[in-house]
């Protein structure tokens, strides 16, 4: 099972640090021509803006699932750090349940705000913006997968660099 996981988990994970690698060149080029068309060319794109804003959700929805794998968030490792045993498995198993409980949470609300906005579509676009809100539960259920790894096999590179 473990192994199984593991491999799943390397898949996703190389996937959506990758996909959100693209967004970031995507939103950046999307940048630049927002910059030419407005001051060289004189007319702004009408698409631009909104479109670096709705792929900036999914780029870091998508890049979260590789910090959780990391173990790499902003967390308060204190207890962690100054725990052993039986002791340090606890408090890695309440981080793991309570970053579950609230990747869960938000994966409900997503689902739910999803589906409420499907009939909406961008000002400057004709797309739904059910689109652009798909990316809260799909993060998350992909961080799901990622916390799951980083339980089995942890990653605290953080911890064994920080000072």
């Amino acid at each position: 099972m473990r192994s199984v996981l593991r491999g799943v988990d390397r898949a996703v994970e190389a996937v959506a640090l990758h996909v959100a690698c693209a967004l970031l060149a995507v939103i950046a080029c999307l940048g630049l021509w927002q910059v030419v068309s407005r001051f060289v060319l004189s007319q702004p794109s009408t698409f631009t803006e909104e479109a670096m804003r709705r792929l900036l959700i999914w780029m870091v929805m998508l890049g979260v699932v590789a910090a959780f794998r990391q173990g790499a968030l902003v967390s308060v490792d204190l207890m962690l750090r100054l725990s052993t045993g039986a002791w340090r498995r606890f408090v890695h198993g309440v981080i793991t349940a309570s970053s579950l409980a609230f990747l869960a949470v938000l994966v409900w609300y997503g689902i739910d705000l999803s589906w409420r906005v499907r009939f909406q579509t961008f000002a400057s676009m004709d797309i739904s913006m059910g689109w652009a809100y798909a990316a809260l539960p799909v993060g998350a259920l992909l961080a799901m997968v990622a916390v799951a790894a980083h339980h089995i096999d942890p990653r605290h590179q953080e911890l064994d660099t920080a000072q």
